[in-house]
């Protein structure tokens, strides 16, 4: 939306100027860039703009444009926090107890069915430290606390092929968070893998990468799923850096029609140290 402003634009080989998602004119106006600069590929990667893809792929397909992103069912279904959790349990996950707010126990973790980057969303202790603002929110939905004492907090990075079957499972801990985003992961090769895999081989309608948040206690495997963002995720590049390179998949699948094998040929206990760095424009803003 503003290219001057915009690291990213800095870096990449090209890029314009686009209004917001929710805009009547956004899809109009990405088409017409697609056209005029042979863009074959869209990958999402925010959570605001999937439903307008999903809306509006038959027009991309039509103007010879892939738009990589599960189908609308299923991104209805992970924006969702309350469906979310209905889900997971129908594929033999877990899920954190969802409470009736008029009959709560403490302590308790409270977010908006339909956040995300962690706003709105953190524990709270007691009867005490519950405003009535939170609780008459809404969108705010309340569930059982998840022990960080006892649980480990994961983000699994899968990725679907076009025959909606898993080809990559990256189980990678969260070793400290900052809005929501990881800023220091390390990858993990164990019990999760397997887990998801069995309960997850094929999803109806997913395609690309899609990542899951769960919470695993390792002394005695209990696992207890939360979300799914059906998009890249903000960590995958640590997912990236150990060797699972789902862009690349899309690129053999898509443009090169190639047909992808599962792999688990990744690399263990690759950790991720971000930091924040800066982009330097001289003479800017004229």
């Amino acid at each position: 939306m503003q290219p001057d402003l915009a690291p990213a634009c800095y870096t990449a080989d090209e890029c314009f100027k686009v209004p917001r998602c929710n805009d009547e004119s956004y899809i109009d106006v990405l088409l017409k860039h697609c056209v005029e600069k042979n863009i074959g590929l869209i990958i999402p990667t925010i959570d605001p703009e999937l439903l307008v893809f999903a809306a509006n792929v038959k027009r991309f397909k039509e103007a010879g444009v892939v738009v990589v992103e599960p189908d609308m069912d299923f991104i209805k279904i992970c924006r969702d926090k309350r469906l979310i959790a209905e889900f997971f349990p129908k594929i033999g996950i877990s899920v954190p107890r969802i409470m009736d707010k008029d009959h709560l126990s403490f302590p308790l973790f409270t977010k908006p069915y339909d956040g995300s980057r962690s706003i709105n969303a953190c524990a709270i202790l007691n009867p005490d430290k519950l405003s009535k603002a939170v609780l008459e929110a809404p969108k705010q939905i309340f569930m059982e606390y998840i022990d960080k004492d006892e649980y480990r907090e994961f983000t699994v990075d899968m990725y679907y092929g076009k025959d909606f079957h898993v080809k990559g499972v990256v189980p990678r801990e969260r070793l400290r968070v900052r809005e929501g985003e990881i800023t220091k992961g390390i990858t993990r090769k164990n019990y999760i893998l397997g887990f998801l895999k069995e309960r997850m081989e094929y999803m109806e309608g997913v395609r690309g990468c899609i990542c899951i948040q769960v919470f695993y206690r390792e002394s005695d495997n209990d696992i207890k799923a939360i979300e799914i963002n059906p998009r890249f995720g903000g960590g995958y590049p640590l997912s990236y850096y150990a060797k699972a390179n789902y862009v690349e998949y899309i690129i053999r699948e898509y443009l090169l029609g190639e047909t992808i094998d599962y792999s688990d040929a990744w690399l263990d206990r690759t950790m991720m140290l971000r930091y924040d760095d800066e982009v330097i424009v001289n003479d800017a803003l004229k």
